[in-house]
């Protein structure tokens, strides 16, 4: 009787964890470059129903002892490319992903180009990360100091900017992508790292469009259906506990 109580009390808690996931989606339907989240269950540990003293014709039978949320993966659905005009707005057309340097030396990896140069003339993201470029020979960060009105970036990720009356090539943005539909994990601001077992490449299938952003991939009517289906579940493990708990009170009440 106590298993009904824990097997209950799972799939609430994973259920309600599930709804945390599809609000922030919905909340995230308008974020530069955000991907939806996938989220998968996953059975926790079975036990066998062939025990002494039990008679049991089926002595393979097993029961379950409940669920828990698996791990979650960006669905990689592209998003709608929005026309801005700014030149270090970069959008991916197809696969891959913009590669950051955080502060602490770790690579992040984004599709939300929202890109600005910083003071000290270096690619940075909306928050002030570096953007990975490979520099060509003779130039490096910050030299020589890029300027947004100065500056073109190709389909490849190639930047190009006018000293004087020449234009240079500075660098390449290069564009990555991970072995496997679910090479990437989110870790929130719609930054992303690679799983364990993920190997990075850098993708070929790809078209970086300058002036423009990627929008979010969130489909509300499909949050929405999936809401009410995970809400349905919640209530059937919530009624499992109430079921249990008269059950309970029906065997302490007997004569």
């Amino acid at each position: 009787m106590f298993n009904i109580f824990a097997i209950g009390q799972s799939g609430l808690t994973a259920y309600q964890e599930k709804l945390d996931y599809l609000s922030n989606d919905l909340v995230n339907a308008s974020t530069t470059g955000y991907k939806s989240i996938d989220v998968g269950f996953k059975d926790l540990l079975t036990e066998s129903l062939d025990r002494k003293g039990t008679p049991l014709v089926e002595k393979t039978a097993i029961s379950g002892t409940g669920v828990k949320l698996g791990t979650n993966f960006a669905k990689n659905k592209q998003g709608n490319l929005l026309t801005t005009g700014g030149k270090t707005d970069l959008a991916i057309d197809g696969s891959g992903y913009f590669a950051i340097q955080k502060s602490d030396g770790n690579i992040a990896y984004t599709r939300d180009g929202n890109f600005k140069i910083d003071p000290n003339g270096v690619l940075v993201d909306s928050m002030g990360t570096k953007v990975y470029v490979q520099y060509e020979n003779g130039a490096s960060e910050g030299n020589p100091a890029l300027e947004s009105n100065k500056i073109s970036i190709d389909a490849q990720g190639g930047i190009t900017m006018k000293v004087g009356e020449e234009s240079v090539k500075v660098g390449n943005i290069p564009i990555f992508t991970a072995i496997g539909d679910k090479g990437f994990i989110p870790i929130g601001n719609s930054q992303f790292v690679p799983s364990s077992d993920a190997k990075i490449t850098v993708s070929n299938d790809y078209t970086v469009v300058q002036g423009s952003l990627e929008g979010s991939n969130v489909d509300s009517t499909e949050v929405f259906s999936d809401m009410i289906l995970t809400q349905r579940a919640f209530q059937l493990s919530s009624k499992t506990i109430t079921t249990a708990d008269d059950l309970w009170s029906m065997i302490n009440t007997m004569r």
